[in-house]
């Protein structure tokens, strides 16, 4: 068991190394900076990727954080203290706008809901707690992805297998997802309209830690014929997911 224990180290020092890395890095910068012969980084790097820890972006002979890697963290983040701290600012969003919200978090290519808030005399959402849908199609997965680096999302959505839908809506494609994703940046905010449920259409804006990793998304969900306003809509989520990201640690901004 003793003998272990440095290998384990050297691998959660690769997480940890990965993680504070903005895009894939060569084998030689894990190398250096895990102090590592170039041959045993390379082991111990292929190693994780055979458990989904690491992920090789082959076309850029470069390396990233797995899903696996992904699933840890969110993991964590669907545990009980996340879930305590949005429970209050998530029903205040809801009793001002006078709509259903909810928070989820990325799991795999899924969304995982993990805490939801029905408005008064509002029907009831297929996203409800511990439900998992595709990522792609709802407006809190496509806040999430947007807030990704292009190489985590790739490697998520390596092929046109991973793309799964409800009602033959959304992206099928990563260059469809990758333009989809592209314009959610460049508003602010994500939208979705009919892909989760025909009639009803969301807003999302993600909720990130420390180092600007999205971990969750806050989002409101409403009838797409009667549409609220949706500049007011958006300040509001965008003022719950910023308090939320500073009660853990993110900017807030």
């Amino acid at each position: 068991m003793t003998a272990q224990v440095p290998a384990a180290t050297r691998a959660l020092r690769v997480l940890r190394f990965l993680a504070s890395q903005p895009e894939p890095v060569p084998l030689d910068q894990i190398a250096r900076a895990l102090h590592l012969p170039r041959s045993s980084a390379y082991h111990l790097v292929n190693a994780m990727i055979s458990e989904g820890f690491v992920t090789h972006v082959e076309d850029e002979h470069r390396y990233a954080l797995g899903v696996a890697a992904f699933e840890v963290g969110s993991g964590y983040t669907r545990q009980a203290p996340l879930q305590r701290i949005a429970r209050r600012p998530l029903a205040e969003l809801v009793d001002a706008l006078g709509q259903s919200g909810h928070l989820a978090v990325l799991h795999g290519r899924d969304v995982y809901y993990v805490l939801e808030e029905r408005a008064a005399g509002r029907p009831v959402l297929v996203s409800d707690v511990g439900v998992r849908l595709p990522a792609q199609i709802t407006a809190s997965g496509r806040a999430i992805l947007a807030a990704l680096p292009a190489s985590q999302v790739r490697a998520l959505f390596p092929d046109r297998d991973a793309f799964v839908s409800r009602h033959d809506t959304g992206p099928a494609s990563l260059s469809a997802l990758t333009s989809l994703l592209a314009d959610t940046r460049q508003r602010g905010y994500a939208t979705e309209r009919d892909d989760v449920t025909p009639g009803f259409s969301s807003l999302a804006v993600p909720v990130v830690d420390h180092t600007g990793h999205p971990i969750a998304a806050v989002a409101v969900t409403f009838s797409s014929e009667t549409s609220p306003d949706v500049t007011e809509t958006v300040r509001r989520i965008r003022a719950t997911a910023a308090a939320l990201s500073r009660r853990l640690g993110g900017p807030g901004s």
